[in-house]
């Protein structure tokens, strides 16, 4: 694949599998981003002019995403509105451009024959209890619990139906919660990490005890090019890392980090609708594709994180306190 077209390639999780992209291939990459708030040209300015293009566009307007399309080897789509919070007071944006957008780039990709793969995320499974053993699976219902996770989850059915009704040469991966560098501090990870960092106290929702299941961006990245090159079309492939940890922990981890007492947190007003855990199950990855996770010792990876928001003041404190305002009027 010399061509490759990322959606969302500015953004967090998609701006990290544009650095993978020029450090493991040669492909030539366009990355198609609107620039919202949670994207940043920051992200990409390192990389070579000569392999990577940035294009300010958005992926429901056909007009602009079309023409691009047709000219590539392969779409890789990141692209999404992504907080849960942000789509409980406002799920306009979301349906636009989660539901709307995957919808016009499965029509490109159709008229121009190419190959697509759509990232995707466990919430569509909705949640499991704290003490069940069970993890999601490739064969897990969905059962969406906030207009984010709906809206993706309705962007993978349209995936599959463009698949099996048109023939798209589409997969799908839904993986677990990313932490990283160039995260967004709207998020759990880097939001503690930049407290501490200015000397405040984490904030911890409720009691703290709902699990997410933890994977480094870098892991991401690496999974969703080997999906890309060797997964099956129309299979759907779960990426995770085993990396299941509860808010609580993340907040001690962050805190012993700097040398800071465990307990030096605030508890805040917890998430409307909060899921309590997240699992993911990535046998079908690992055994068919030969897939390993790098960062398979979170910890190590959350340091890693860690002196990176410290190297990376410049980047983020501009909007720091914005940030935490917001979460003030709302108790968070």
């Amino acid at each position: 694949m010399d061509r490759i077209l990322v959606t969302g390639g500015a953004g967090f999780i998609g701006s990290n599998f544009v650095h993978h992209l020029v450090e493991h291939t040669d492909a030539r990459i366009t990355v198609l981003d609107k620039l919202t708030y949670a994207a940043t040209r920051e992200s990409l300015a390192a990389l070579p002019t000569d392999r990577v293009e940035l294009v300010v566009g958005d992926i429901a307007d056909a007009a602009a995403v079309e023409p691009l399309v047709a000219g590539q080897d392969a779409v890789v789509h990141f692209a999404a509105e992504s907080h849960n919070d942000n789509s409980l007071s406002d799920p306009a944006p979301f349906v636009q451009t989660n539901v709307v957008g995957t919808f016009t780039l499965l029509e490109a990709v159709r008229k121009a024959g190419v190959r697509f793969h759509h990232i995707s995320t466990d919430e569509v499974y909705g949640d499991l209890e704290l003490d069940d053993p069970e993890r999601f699976t490739e064969a897990t219902p969905y059962n969406p619990s906030s207009p984010y996770s709906s809206t993706k989850a309705g962007s993978d059915l349209l995936v599959r139906a463009w698949v099996r009704s048109f023939g798209v040469q589409a997969t799908i991966s839904n993986c677990s919660n990313n932490y990283g560098p160039w995260q967004h501090i709207e998020k759990f990870i880097p939001r503690q990490i930049t407290n501490v960092i200015d000397g405040g106290r984490p904030k911890l929702y409720g009691a703290g005890q709902n699990v997410r299941d933890w994977i480094h961006a870098e892991d991401h990245s690496s999974a969703v090019l080997k999906i890309l090159t060797d997964g099956r079309i129309g299979e759907t492939y779960l990426i995770g890392a085993d990396g299941e940890k509860n808010n609580l922990e993340v907040v001690q981890m962050i805190l012993a980090h700097f040398g800071r007492p465990e307990d030096d947190f605030d508890h805040v007003t917890d998430r409307a609708g909060h899921d309590l855990r997240y699992a993911i199950d990535s046998t079908k990855l690992r055994t068919e594709l030969g897939w390993r996770p790098t960062f398979a010792n979170f910890e190590k990876g959350l340091a890693d994180t860690i002196e990176w928001y410290v190297e990376h003041a410049d980047w983020w404190r501009p909007h720091k306190q914005a940030i935490e305002a917001s979460y003030a009027a709302k108790g968070q």
